[in-house]
């Protein structure tokens, strides 16, 4: 009987195609979901498709599926497809065929974990939640995921990877008179479960936190000196700077090709932003992105100058660059496209204590809470936030925003800390595939001139 191999690559044979790509997605997950004293969600689910992809004369097919049947007619359909929209030259960038099988490792695998210990665990944080006085109600989501991914191409290419994922989110909700403030904690690994153990005395904090922001005041509006901790500004330099360096993004909007040019100045010598699945341990991280290519490190700002972009295959060769191994989807059932994987403000050489020594009225903004962002503009929610008088940390406020020009903020960064901090919750957004694990991080950073939305 012929092996999964010999099926793949045998159905990638005599096509009339410029490329041709297959990608096998088996997955199994573990869901618990709470809203208050209330379980909504609890299981296991498991899951298996392939998904082809043809490109002609400049034209893409796409073909997705659940059964290993018949694969040379669904190949033959992906090349029939790209042939009704192809039109040009197709242009992607050569790669040298790869084969290589990449296994999964974990501290603490969650899959040996079972799945009443797992709802033990989360009932304690419930309790501690919804024990808080003036607690209204709780939101706690967790997912855990174990794929593997196989992914061949006409080149002859051939590459397995296992992977292992964890996500987590805890939210308490208090209110008084009418008055709603909430906190949360967001939590994530790559499949190592001991990140969401032992969180009783944080969880905790967070639920007092809520209630304390009851009786907190509201910051007067205006314009601020802000100190953004790591896990707001790795937030900032995903949402506002990361999802410009796309450049699916950049190639297909004309405003943006002119904002985001390279060897643009941005910023002072001192800011260098990166992404890359290379650095090791994150969820963002991977040897091979969905087209095959290995994982890089790319630096977008070095030094505050705009020195490099996140490209897949077609748009490198579109815009006369280099791939970035940033092609990524979600599950079999979407392409890959351009997409975020570890983003990051490296550190700088500031001590949070001398960042906030010559600041005499200002505010320390922590956390995230939501935002929005149109092109270079953005508005962001700290869930908690302090003011700094005189060098020193004040008094706790409602939760702030932050709006601005994301190319005048750069500007206006004027000194990074010594702290770097990777979030590794929550997911991103893009195109209908979410949530697609990331991580972001930074070390504390000051912004002269932000503007805070307020009384």
């Amino acid at each position: 009987m012929d092996t999964i191999h010999d099926q793949i690559t045998d159905a990638l044979k005599g096509h009339h195609a410029d490329y041709i790509e297959m990608r096998m997605d088996e997955s199994q997950s573990t869901r618990l979901a709470y809203r208050g004293r209330r379980l909504e969600e609890i299981g296991r689910t498991a899951g298996s498709g392939g998904n082809i992809r043809a490109l002609v004369n400049g034209g893409w097919g796409f073909v997705s599926f659940n059964t290993m049947d018949a694969l040379s007619e669904k190949v033959a359909l992906a090349v029939q497809q790209a042939r009704f929209v192809g039109k040009e030259k197709s242009q992607f960038t050569p790669l040298q065929p790869i084969v290589d099988t990449v296994t999964a490792s974990s501290k603490k695998d969650p899959g040996n974990v079972s799945l009443s210990a797992k709802k033990e665990l989360l009932d304690s944080y419930n309790d501690i939640i919804l024990s808080t006085p003036e607690m209204q109600t709780s939101n706690i989501g967790y997912v855990d995921s174990r794929r593997r991914i196989t992914f061949a191409n006409s080149e002859g290419s051939y590459i397995e990877q296992n992977k292992i994922d964890l996500n987590c989110r805890l939210t308490a909700i208090a209110a008084r008179d009418g008055t709603v403030q909430q906190i949360g904690l967001s939590l994530g690994s790559p499949g190592d479960f001991s990140a969401v153990e032992s969180l009783h005395d944080e969880v905790r904090e967070m639920a007092q936190r809520a209630v304390r922001l009851l009786s907190a005041p509201q910051a007067k509006g205006g314009e601020y000196t802000v100190v953004l901790d790591p896990i707001l500004a790795g937030v900032f330099v995903h949402e506002a700077f990361g999802h410009l360096s796309e450049s699916d993004f950049v190639y297909e909007n004309q405003r943006l090709r002119d904002m985001m040019v390279l060897g643009r100045k941005f910023a002072g010598k001192h800011l260098n932003i990166v992404d890359g699945a290379a650095v090791p341990g994150l969820r963002g991280s991977f040897k091979y992105d969905d087209e095959g290519v290995p994982a890089h490190k790319t630096y977008l700002i070095r030094e505050g100058i705009l020195c490099g972009r996140l490209h897949s295959r077609e748009t490198a060769a579109k815009m006369g660059e280099q791939p970035t191994g940033n092609a990524r989807a979600i599950s079999y059932h979407f392409p890959p496209i351009v997409r975020m994987t570890n983003t990051f403000i490296e550190p700088g050489a500031t001590t949070f204590e001398e960042m906030i020594a010559d600041i005499k009225e200002g505010i320390y903004a922590k956390d995230w809470y939501g935002g929005t962002t149109s092109l270079e503009m953005f508005t962001f929610s700290a869930a908690e936030a302090y003011m700094i008088r005189n060098g020193k940390i004040a008094e706790l406020l409602r939760p702030v925003t932050l709006t601005g020009n994301v190319f005048t903020t750069l500007e206006n960064i004027d000194a990074i800390g010594n702290d770097l901090l990777m979030n590794q919750g929550g997911g991103c957004g893009k195109s209908g595939q979410s949530p697609l694990p990331v991580s972001n991080g930074s070390p504390h950073i000051r912004i002269r001139h932000c503007l805070i939305g307020g009384s």
